[in-house]
């Protein structure tokens, strides 16, 4: 990674209309100063088999004696790569595209695939007007050749595939079709998920291996011969305190038999891959086709879970190109972005994570049309406690120009928010969330008698989040709010324990009953009460009702 690359204020594009195809030597890109200081750590285990592959030496003649490729494509392909005519892709354009599209059609194996493929990639690389080379409609179809390639064994033949596909793609300004396109970006989501899968797997492996050696080591139950080896070890140079650990992982790390084909899976290349996502997420086109194969909820399910730093920022990255579409930015927080997002912030210890996701922060603020949507936002984060860390990144006074600018201008907007906000709007947010806590407002018989029937407004979309939190959430304090509040709806409207019942939340409150928490025990059991209740008094004012009827109807009949 370049960690002294020099940097750009992104003051001098912010007023400006975003253009994701501005090329990255544009000093006005907003693209150039992020993707810079990551460029060299997304890339450096496929550019260092690359490497390796590029020094390898590639017998042609046999290839053309065993007549698996014409002579015509020997001659070309040992004249640029063997006899250093390095500027015949420029000068023979439709030889070179058909040379190298018949050469991957009709060789087989892996290594020449490999060296076939880097040879691409370097003429790309050096000049990009070349993807015209490969993008020539007279040719057909430009994708098959490569996305079947995407299907291989081989992983360095898989990433090096996908890295061309993203540059013949993002380069060329006709757009990659529509197919071709879903099934690329398909590609590209399904390996963020499997690597991130395996990466969540050895880490949650080697947080198990520790906490095993922290009990080996202090455990009062240790032998005397035990603690007599550990003090050997401990003397014997200045590693050997290591020992007993690297011992545990052996005796603990399962077999590659034990595994799943997704956690034998080599994450090598999650970085390569976030890269290219990188790059095609700068066409707008292409941001919609990454929506439509669910892949906002694939890069935020990710970040929710456990990964390094590096891939953290490279998929943040991705979230903040897609804000740039004003729709986009309306809709993320329906994912759930924004209380995963302040997560990573309140955690982050890295300064590049930090700073892309205040500007994922000031996009979902300023980029959408909708100015309700934007409040909605700033009280989403609110409600997620970002003004407590844009306050401790304000006495830390980062050196980087657009942290501090970011961090002024979303303090002054969540702090107006907060000012304009009502506790109803207070009440929403946190529901939204899905972060409940015991703040006054639950609590409060005034709010409840003002605004339980507001919770129908939006066809119920409050009600219905808090009954799918009482399916799905594990929190028990959530739990207990939610059972309070469904409650308190029902004790203040009338027809609340009818809709309850519509929505399966009655269900939902009485399987609690036998939750492990018994916070959550008794708030379910007060709720049930509270339904019970509602349903008495509606009895006993019918029968109260009946009763004055009757009486009525007697003294009718006496004075007749």
């Amino acid at each position: 990674m370049i960690h002294n690359a020099p940097k750009m204020s992104r003051s001098k594009f912010r007023h400006q209309q975003f253009e994701p195809n501005l090329p990255e030597s544009d000093p006005y890109n907003p693209l150039k100063v992020y993707v810079r200081e990551d460029m060299i750590a997304a890339t450096s285990v496929l550019q260092i088999r690359a490497s390796e592959v590029r020094s390898s030496h590639i017998n042609w003649q046999s290839y053309l004696q065993g007549q698996m490729i014409t002579q015509h494509d020997h001659d070309f392909i040992v004249n640029l790569d063997q006899r250093g005519m390095k500027d015949l892709p420029d000068k023979n354009p439709e030889q070179c595209a058909e040379v190298f599209l018949n050469l991957l059609t009709h060789i087989s194996k892996d290594h020449t695939i490999q060296y076939i493929l880097v040879l691409i990639d370097d003429i790309l690389s050096e000049d990009k007007s070349r993807v015209k080379i490969f993008r020539d409609p007279r040719r057909g179809n430009t994708w098959q050749p490569f996305l079947n390639l995407l299907n291989r064994q081989d992983e360095f033949i898989q990433h090096m595939t996908a890295r061309i596909i993203a540059k013949l793609a993002c380069w060329h300004p006709q757009l990659m079709e529509k197919s071709d396109l879903h099934f690329y970006l398909s590609w590209l989501k399904d390996q963020l998920k499997m690597n991130a899968e395996q990466m969540s797997a050895e880490l949650a492996l080697a947080e198990q291996v520790m906490l095993l050696h922290e009990k080996q080591q202090f455990s009062d139950k240790l032998s005397e011969k035990q603690k007599h080896k550990e003090q050997e070890l401990l003397t014997e140079g200045p590693n050997a305190k290591y020992s007993s650990l690297y011992s545990s992982f052996d005796q603990l790390k399962p077999h590659d038999d034990d595994l799943s084909p997704v956690q034998q899976k080599n994450n090598d290349y999650i970085q390569s891959v976030a890269r290219c996502l990188q790059m095609m997420l700068r066409i707008d086109e292409y941001r919609f086709a990454f929506l439509s194969v669910d892949g906002i909820s694939t890069l935020l399910s990710i970040l929710a879970s456990r990964v390094n730093f590096q891939v953290q920022y490279q998929l943040v990255f991705c979230l903040w190109v897609l804000t740039f579409n004003p729709l986009l930015a309306e809709k993320m927080n329906k994912f759930n972005v924004i209380p995963i997002l302040a997560d990573i912030l309140s955690d982050s210890v890295k300064e590049k994570v930090t700073r892309i996701v205040l500007a994922v922060f000031r996009n979902l603020i300023e980029k959408p049309e909708d100015k309700q949507m934007a409040k909605e936002h700033c009280i989403a984060m609110v409600q997620c406690k970002v003004l407590k860390q844009l306050s401790i990144l304000e006495q830390k006074r980062s050196d980087d120009e657009d942290i501090m600018n970011d961090v002024e201008f979303l303090n002054e907007r969540l702090q107006a928010s907060v000012q304009d906000l009502s506790s109803f709007d207070q009440y929403a947010t946190e529901i939204k969330s899905g972060r409940l806590e015991w703040s006054p407002v639950h609590k409060s018989a005034k709010f409840w008698r003002e605004n339980a029937a507001r919770l129908n407004e939006r066809g119920q979309e409050l009600l219905r989040t808090l009954v799918h939190l009482l399916e799905k959430s594990t929190d028990p304090v959530v739990l207990a709010v939610a059972c309070y509040d469904i409650g308190e709806y029902v004790r203040h409207y009338p027809r609340g324990k009818h809709i309850i019942e519509q929505l399966g939340g009655k269900q939902r409150v009485m399987h609690l009953l036998s939750h492990d928490d018994p916070n959550v025990r008794y708030e379910a059991l007060l709720a049930v009460q509270k339904l019970m209740v509602h349903n008495w008094e509606y009895l006993g004012k019918r029968l109260e009702k009946e009763q004055m009827d009757k009486q009525a109807g007697t003294v009718v009949a006496g004075k007749a």
